[in-house]
């Protein structure tokens, strides 16, 4: 006779998949320059170091992030672009564009 169970069974469909908990949630975003597909990354599985496109700094692989792309027919995942949290939510306080060399202070 197996034990007592105080909580009901979940099915395999109600389960988290582990890449899926890992990789998040898609979700669409809008922004003056459009609507923007946007997914956080926990960091735990990423391996690759990636540029962020709001401060130019790299993001090191374990660091948590997000990625954005383009929500319509605009772009593919080639668009993706991999942002620290912060540089994304101020996105539309930033001048656009702004590029860095190699010698420019790390941090603000």
């Amino acid at each position: 006779m197996s034990p007592r169970r105080n909580r009901p069974r979940r099915d395999d469909d109600t389960r988290l998949d582990a890449e899926r908990a890992r990789h998040g949630v898609a979700s669409v975003q809008q922004w003056r320059d459009g609507d923007w597909q946007v997914r956080a990354i926990s960091g735990g599985g990423s391996t690759k170091t990636y540029r962020c496109p709001g401060c130019d700094q790299e993001i090191r692989p374990g660091v948590a992030h997000l990625v954005a792309w383009p929500a319509d027919d605009r772009g593919d995942l080639t668009d993706r672009r991999h942002w620290h949290t912060g540089c994304w939510r101020a996105r539309d306080r930033r001048a656009p564009g702004i590029q860095r060399g190699r010698s420019a202070p790390r941090h603000r």
